[in-house]
């Protein structure tokens, strides 16, 4: 009789420590992802795509991740640019609301991937003018969007949050290595050019800033030796107009004589 009761007693305890197991890996937050994500984070388990959201320690429990576009579809209703979103090779795409609009941020295993996505959404999006507009950027590695906000400004603001903080690896040669190093050599040879007529500019003016005082300085010294000077002429034998009215009539005291 004891030995029954001990193991319905123990039958018990593991049936309680498997409840409250069970109640604890429920999130607590709100529902939580209907996948597993390739890349989480080691601190708590957290996907870090949904990391990436903004404000998503208090977003997190409407965030939706998943690697299909059926539940894009389920969550954010038919879109058009749906039908170009290719999850093969391990394409993850995390969903939340937002004041502003409905943001969706795809995020593709590869720079290349996402530079060929990049293309086919701004082929799109430009074909037709979008009702309700959808508004888009490329993001690092992610290829985000906004849907039904209220204006380009409310989107943008709402884009701007959206931080792509990895290092980009290229697979290949990086496409974009020209372009990158075209606008440094551009923006290196603007530099110099405003750097140079800087400093002939500051050249110039001091250049006539120290002409312009020692000149001053020059004729204020002459005038004051031509001052202390003593006035004589040589009329003797000699006419001189006096037209300028400015040399003084010498007294014949003064005169040299023969």
């Amino acid at each position: 009789m004891q030995k029954a009761l001990f193991v319905k007693f123990l039958f018990i305890v593991c049936a309680f420590f498997s409840i409250f197991s069970l109640l604890r890996d429920v999130s607590p937050q709100g529902k939580t992802p209907s996948m597993v994500s390739q890349e989480v984070s080691e601190s708590d388990g957290i996907p870090v795509l949904i990391k990436h959201l903004p404000d998503w320690e208090n977003i997190r429990k409407d965030a939706t991740l998943t690697n299909n576009v059926e539940d894009l579809r389920r969550v954010l209703g038919e879109r058009p640019v749906f039908d170009l979103i290719d999850f093969a090779g391990g394409t993850e795409a995390v969903t939340a609301p937002f004041r502003e609009g409905k943001l969706l941020i795809v995020e593709y295993p590869s720079p290349q991937t996402s530079v060929e996505a990049d293309n086919k959404f701004k082929e799109k999006l430009a074909q037709n003018g979008q009702n309700p507009p959808i508004f888009y950027r490329r993001i690092g590695n992610y290829n985000a969007f906004v849907f039904d906000a209220n204006d380009e400004a409310a989107a943008n603001v709402l884009l701007d949050q959206v931080k792509y903080e990895k290092d980009i690896q290229w697979l290949g040669a990086n496409p974009f290595l020209f372009q990158r190093a075209e606008r440094a050599f551009v923006v290196q040879t603007a530099d110099l050019f405003t750097s140079t007529f800087i400093l002939i500019g500051l050249g110039i003016g001091f250049t006539l800033v120290v002409g312009f005082i020692a000149g001053i300085f020059y004729f204020y010294i002459r005038e004051q030796k031509r001052s202390t000077m003593e006035t004589f002429s040589d009329a003797g034998g000699m006419i001189r107009l006096n037209l300028d009215g400015l040399t003084s009539q010498s007294p014949p005291d003064r005169l040299l004589n023969d």
